[in-house]
């Protein structure tokens, strides 16, 4: 089972400003203090989405060398990131080094405005699976969109783990995703924050539970894959 995952979110504000006017009455002077603050209409929308899955796994054993080909040693291999990462569903994927990658997601629409997110990722092998944890998340569009960057703040855990009975019977994923977002400009600021956190999580839900299911499918086909190569070559 994945273990136990603490989520966090980093809640971004706006401090206040404060500026000293001198007024004249009277003969007298008078210092008065003038405080603005910048998020004085803004609001904060909490948006969660999660899944976990699992599928089993094939049994793949080499009747003539007597060898299995767990699905451990297929994930250990270099290539194999593109499945952990399930590249085939991104617009675009770079390596940034040290087990970073950078991910492009298929553009989201919400409300009137579309948006690409641009996801920074670490891969981690663990004893028993593998961790992808998001480092930074941005999102690009119009101008309106981008200005958003510097509102919210979001977090994201992959724990895929493999186990069971029979030392590696299954594959399961189990993804969590937060985001926090400042709402501070109108029309948004006008509403209640349930009518973002709403459709806003009915949106990020169904992308999770979009994309889970196509993580284990892919990953399943390219370990299969895999497999049969490696038999190839001992024909």
């Amino acid at each position: 089972m994945a273990k136990a995952i603490l989520l966090s979110n980093k809640w971004y504000s706006h401090g206040q400003r404060s500026s000293t006017l001198q007024k004249f009455s009277h003969g007298k002077k008078i210092d008065i203090k003038a405080v603005t603050s910048s998020d004085s209409n803004s609001k904060k929308a909490n948006l969660f989405a999660a899944k976990k899955d699992r599928v089993k796994l094939p049994t793949y054993d080499d009747v003539l060398g007597g060898k299995r080909y767990p699905i451990s040693e297929f994930l250990s291999q270099p290539s194999a990131i593109a499945s952990v990462l399930n590249t085939k569903a991104l617009q675009s994927f770079q390596s940034l080094g040290a087990n970073t990658y950078r991910c492009e997601l298929p553009k989201l629409r919400f409300f009137n405005f579309e948006a690409s997110p641009i996801l920074n990722l670490r891969v981690t092998a663990t004893d028993d699976g593998c961790l992808v944890e998001m480092i930074s998340c941005k999102f690009e569009g119009s101008e309106v969109v981008e200005q958003q960057n510097d509102h919210f703040s979001a977090f994201m855990i992959n724990h895929m783990t493999w186990g069971g009975a029979n030392a590696e019977s299954f594959l399961e994923v189990d993804l969590k995703l937060n985001l926090t977002l400042e709402i501070y400009t109108r029309p948004f600021t006008m509403m209640p924050i349930s009518a973002v956190e709403g459709p806003g999580n009915i949106m990020m839900q169904a992308l999770v539970d979009k994309l889970v299911p196509l993580l284990l499918q892919q990953m399943l086909q390219e370990y299969d894959e895999w497999v049969q190569k490696q038999l190839d070559l001992l024909t």
